[in-house]
């Protein structure tokens, strides 16, 4: 079975369940907790899904979770495959285009990043407003025709933030806005790495999202994205990072990226 067949095979498994969601939400590490707030749950595992990819990150439980949110018809993706797993950026293209395929005409992903600047602590959330594509790489390659020249002028859409910043604030939740720089990992970044992306005027740091968002625009889907900060960049405190350390932050964190999530989904107007 090739890719295209693959979709429309998910896609068709997805719409057997008679749930049709609106919007999508990628779930990073420490944003699981929204599962738990979702009605009348249809849970169906990666591995039924020949367009959705086998995960091998420790809290990502690879499950799609079909239902509601604040009366809101919703597809979260608990878990992601990224880069840095097997090199191939393109790993979530089956996905995306499956929750297109199925009417998703907007998709919020989330992830846990590094923070680089001081005023967001770690437990801190940032709305995603630009990223800096580092790695320089895309999962478009071998796309054909011209629809391959994705314009991500407002990648993510400012609608979104500005509805996502009022329905945070008035659940009395502090939402941060700034830009995310993509680098592959798995490993963290240096101190002078750290320095170089403060440089180039980046608030957070991460291993994932952008690949998705290349993908999303690719495939005329609206994007909104928020990072949970889990540490403070490489040498701006005296911390050691681990994916331990990120868990763990991310963990404490949960209660309220639920709450967020729970206040900003059912806001978005689509």
């Amino acid at each position: 079975m090739n890719l295209e067949q693959a979709i429309t095979a998910s896609a068709d498994r997805i719409r057997a369940t008679g749930r049709t969601p609106a919007i999508a939400v990628v779930l990073g590490s420490g944003w699981d907790g929204i599962s738990e707030a979702v009605e009348q749950a249809i849970d169906i595992p990666f591995a039924e899904l020949g367009a959705f990819p086998a995960l091998s990150v420790a809290g990502h439980a690879g499950t799609l979770r079909l239902g509601a949110i604040g009366g809101r018809e919703v597809a979260l993706l608990r878990g992601r495959k990224h880069v840095y797993e097997t090199g191939d950026a393109a790993a979530m293209k089956g996905v995306i285009r499956t929750l297109a395929a199925i009417g998703c005409g907007t998709v919020l992903l989330t992830n846990a990043a590094g923070s680089l600047d001081s005023a967001m602590r770690p437990g801190s959330l940032m709305l995603i407003n630009d990223h800096l594509n580092l790695v320089q790489r895309t999962p478009l390659h071998g796309e054909p025709g011209n629809e391959r020249f994705v314009n991500m002028a407002d990648a993510y859409d400012p609608a979104l933030r500005a509805q996502a910043h009022a329905a945070a604030a008035a659940a009395g939740i502090a939402l941060h806005e700034g830009i995310y720089a993509w680098l592959l990992g798995p490993q963290f970044e240096t101190p002078a790495e750290i320095r170089m992306l403060q440089r180039l005027g980046a608030q957070a740091v991460g291993m994932s999202t952008v690949p998705e968002t290349i993908l999303a625009r690719h495939a005329g889907l609206r994007v909104l994205g928020l990072s949970m900060l889990t540490n403070m960049g490489c040498g701006m405190e005296a911390e050691v990072l681990s994916h331990a350390h990120t868990l763990h932050t991310a963990e404490a964190t949960r209660e309220t990226a639920a709450r967020a999530l729970q206040a900003i989904i059912p806001a978005l107007v689509l």
